[in-house]
């Protein structure tokens, strides 16, 4: 694998993460939501990654790329609520399926991801700096 090749490497997952960052801040920001834009309770949604190949034909680099972003199949949380004009005739509100401690994990997972990754590309940035430098001595 050519030390070019890190950097796409990275740099797709430091995407890959991002969009993983947004989806949560998202699930977080409506996580107290009673409905969302069609009328039903807000379902939180995860990031699906798939590997790619990255590179030249002939190298076995493999980068990520986001395919799809899912809907929890969860139920809705149902909070006991008579006084929402939302509530059923048991007076029970369906609230979004957001699990707020299982985000946080997810945001910490990602954002460590992508302050590796970040540190991958100053390494290698540092190798070809480095390298150069051998080659001016």
């Amino acid at each position: 694998m050519s030390l070019f090749n890190v950097f796409q490497v990275s740099s797709s997952a430091m995407s890959a993460q991002a969009m993983r960052l947004n989806t949560v801040a998202s699930n977080l920001a409506n996580a107290d939501s009673a409905t969302s834009a069609n009328g039903q309770p807000y379902r939180s949604k995860q990031v699906v990654f798939e590997a790619t190949p990255m590179g030249s034909a002939g190298e076995a680099s493999q980068g990520v790329k986001v395919t799809q972003i899912v809907e929890s199949a969860a139920p809705a949380r149902m909070v006991y609520d008579p006084a929402n004009p939302l509530s059923d005739d048991k007076g029970y509100v369906a609230m979004s399926n957001v699990d707020p401690v299982e985000e946080m994990v997810n945001m910490i997972s990602a954002s460590r991801s992508y302050q590796t990754n970040v540190e991958v590309m100053n390494t290698a940035k540092q190798m070809l700096m480095r390298t150069l430098q051998i080659g001016q001595s």
